[in-house]
């Protein structure tokens, strides 16, 4: 596991796993039970939210991802899963499937710090989806993410 980054002040770090630094199966049951506790009503069943982490480290057949996870001696503050898509130009080359900020530590810039991170790391453009109604909307849209698509899908 490699840590990215310190802050002095909070003394928060930050984790990266890949395929080259996948997650024990104890850290993916944590990073997939507080996904699934703080994506809240945004959130997917925790076997969705194992898939796409499993993706992400290519435990699956896939072309790959990240998972970025900040915590303290508390435990995880923040968590942010892309996936790559294998494409390029007509659909971006990744996905951010999911991110979610522990409520005790919103407003403490983790959410941005992990975007940004996300970003930095991850070669190609990035789409994401989000709800008109999700607060995270707005760090989305200062990070430089726009909405030119209106999203149809159908379900069968």
């Amino acid at each position: 596991m490699r840590k990215l980054s310190e802050n002095k002040i909070t003394m928060f770090q930050t984790q990266l796993f890949d395929a080259v630094n996948k997650p024990t199966a104890h850290e993916k049951k944590d990073i997939v039970n507080f996904l699934h506790e703080h994506l809240q009503q945004y959130g997917d069943p925790k076997k969705d939210i194992m898939k796409a982490i499993d993706f992400a480290v290519k435990e699956t057949g896939s072309f790959g991802g990240i998972v970025l996870v900040n915590r303290d001696k508390d435990g995880i503050n923040g968590a942010v899963v892309v996936n790559q898509t294998g494409m390029s130009g007509y659909i971006p080359e990744n996905i951010l499937v999911y991110i979610a900020v522990h409520e005790k530590t919103r407003g403490k810039g983790i959410g941005k710090m992990l975007m940004e991170k996300a970003i930095s790391l991850t070669k190609g453009d990035i789409a994401l989806h989000v709800e008109a109604n999700n607060p995270a909307r707005k760090l989305y849209e200062h990070l430089g993410f726009t909405n030119p698509y209106l999203e149809m899908r159908l379900k069968k």
